[in-house]
């Protein structure tokens, strides 16, 4: 595997702890359909939280979280309406989160955005 597939594998680990830590139920992970696929969704209360997780080694080219493009978040809106067509109650909201994390020698950062962006 590739080094960058194994950060991003071990930066959705980490996600999934943080999420735990905060009180999240994590209801799957790397959940596809067609070409999107969703890192990790997470409910707390009566909101699914549909999780996108940034890994990067460094800052130096910007924010991990900047790295989430238009055509990645209509992939990441279709393939949350399918999930909660097929797997939750009628009563629920919805928002989309990111986690970005920089994971290098000097240490972790994880920065948990909610609300990260509108699919409206």
């Amino acid at each position: 595997m590739a080094q960058h597939n194994e950060l991003g594998k071990e930066g959705e680990k980490l996600a999934v702890a943080h999420l735990l830590e905060k009180g999240y139920d994590i209801l799957t992970t790397n959940y596809v359909y067609l070409k999107g696929e969703i890192d990790i969704i997470a409910q707390k209360g009566n909101t699914i939280v549909i999780v996108e997780v940034k890994t990067r080694s460094t800052p130096e080219f910007g924010d991990p979280q900047s790295f989430l493009k238009p055509a990645q978040i209509k992939r990441l809106v279709t393939t949350a309406n399918h999930y909660i067509e097929h797997h939750a109650g009628d009563d629920i909201e919805a928002r989309f989160d990111i986690v970005a994390i920089i994971k290098n020698k000097a240490g972790t950062q994880i920065e948990h955005l909610e609300n990260a962006f509108y699919h409206f």
